[in-house]
């Protein structure tokens, strides 16, 4: 049987003891690392290594052993429990050993959870496990994760009092990092919060998320955009001795004054058009746009780009000129360009 997204969250949360088999398939192996990885503890407990209720194979192990598997499945454990037999790597040339195991399991016999690659239609792995009556095929897509699925592992994680602002940059992290580094955070986070009863803020979530390389490149440019024309020249040096040079810096800068153009020319609201940016931006870095946002005004980002667009212009010319003085000129003129 083969389930859709939909069914398939719900079978994550609550999965059927009683299948014979389920099979978790797709290109991105880290997705399908972490889903195999939640299903087997919903199906077993977290003790289930301790106890000896896992056993792990490899697919490599059952094509030359092939009867490894139905071995594996038929043993009888020393605890009491539901057990898992976990296949790895699993291909079209381990359909056969599977078969078998399929044709010869009963009830009480280990539940044969299958990870495998990108299977299409026409695989025999696949086709197996979705003609069969007990056993359950299920695509690991690389599509965002559903509001239903972070919920999920929010709940997994035992995450509560989250106020709408910081489910909104959740759901915002959880389309931008990868499916691993998403889970991390979350760890960190119920961490961080675990002896605090108070609402989860967005700042809460900031200092758990991945700290970006960035970092400071962000702060250089929120203090031009800012008007803190003092700070600009310590922070170019600090970057100048990390190996920034001047043309990455005028491109950040640029980037981030047309995003603000984008925000404050949008007709939907300055708020919602940061909202669209693609990357995204959430939590007190959204809030500070929106204020230079506001703040600047769609004429004098105009102007502020115009400059940009003639520093990147000085850059790219053949004429030897001292780049980083000529950048930072730049920037310390268009901070003097906000509005007091």
């Amino acid at each position: 049987m083969k389930l859709a997204s939909r069914d398939a969250v719900r079978f994550f949360n609550k999965p059927d003891k009683s299948k014979s088999a389920v099979l978790l398939y797709g290109a991105d192996a880290m997705r399908v690392a972490l889903r195999r990885k939640a299903l087997i503890e919903a199906l077993t407990g977290p003790n289930a290594d301790e106890e000896m209720r896992l056993t792990r194979l490899d697919a490599a192990l059952l094509r030359k052993d092939p009867a490894a598997l139905g071995d594996a499945v038929k043993a009888v454990g020393f605890f009491p429990g539901l057990r898992v037999v976990q296949v790895d790597s699993a291909t079209d040339t381990t359909t056969k050993a599977i078969k078998t195991a399929l044709e010869d399991w009963q009830a009480g016999d280990a539940v044969i959870v299958i990870s495998a690659g990108q299977l299409n239609t026409r695989s025999s792995l696949r086709k197996l496990v979705e003609s069969g009556r007990n056993s359950v095929a299920i695509g690991i897509y690389t599509d965002p994760p559903s509001r239903e699925e972070i919920e999920a592992q929010l709940a997994a994680k035992g995450l509560q009092n989250l106020p709408p602002d910081t489910l909104r940059d959740i759901q915002t992290l959880a389309h931008e990092l990868d499916p691993g580094d998403f889970s991390q955070t979350l760890e960190k986070l119920s961490l961080y919060t675990l002896a605090d009863s108070s609402p989860v803020t967005p700042q809460d979530l900031l200092a758990c998320a991945p700290a970006s390389h960035e970092a400071g490149l962000d702060e250089l440019i929120r203090h031009i955009a800012e008007g803190r024309s003092g700070e600009i020249g310590p922070y170019m040096a600090r970057l100048t001795s990390q190996g920034t040079n001047p043309t990455t810096l005028t491109i950040t800068a640029t980037r981030h004054f047309r995003q603000l153009h984008v925000a404050a020319a949008s007709r939907q609201g300055i708020e919602q058009a940061l909202g669209s940016l693609r990357p995204p931006v959430f939590g007190p870095r959204r809030d500070q746009m929106a204020r230079q946002a506001r703040n600047w005004g769609m004429n004098r980002l105009e102007a502020a780009l115009s400059v940009l667009m003639e520093n990147d212009l000085g850059l790219r010319s053949s004429k030897p000129v001292p780049a980083m003085a000529m950048t930072e000129r730049a920037f310390i003129r268009i901070s003097m360009m906000r509005p007091r």
